[in-house]
């Protein structure tokens, strides 16, 4: 793992721990509406996750932790995110934070859901959150 990518993480881990709480809070809202600990619809999954974030202000944060933690690595933004494409993602996974770097592209994904592929695929409920840091 590069200095880049460890001191993005320990950014996110260290000063922005209520985001992270606040995304597996909303995943728990999401997930508890279901049936059981899973479903096949994706709706199901986007929609609400999208509403809980929303609600909760998450995704209006989510550019700023996106700032702090590139700025953590020694690197700037060229631009100011905003809490949407290309900046902030909602995946059937979770949010996912993306930018442009000098050295490539950053990617901080805050997976809260997993994909199981079967012939429908289905759509779970991880156990927390699990936060990746990538730079390609």
């Amino acid at each position: 793992m590069s200095y880049p990518v460890r001191a993005t993480r320990r950014c996110i881990q260290r000063d922005h721990e209520t985001v992270i709480d606040g995304i597996d809070y909303c995943a728990d809202l999401v997930a508890n509406t279901w049936d059981g600990t899973q479903t096949t619809e994706r709706r199901r999954v986007i929609e609400p996750l999208q509403s809980a974030l929303e609600s909760a202000g998450i995704l209006e944060t989510l550019p700023v932790v996106l700032s702090d933690a590139v700025e953590s690595a020694g690197y700037d933004l060229e631009s100011t995110p905003v809490p949407a494409p290309p900046y902030v993602v909602l995946t059937s996974r979770g949010p996912i934070c993306r930018a442009t770097i000098e050295p490539g592209r950053v990617l901080i994904r805050f997976d809260v859901f997993d994909i199981v592929r079967k012939a429908t695929p289905v759509y779970e409920r991880l156990d927390g959150i699990q936060l990746s840091v990538s730079l390609e």
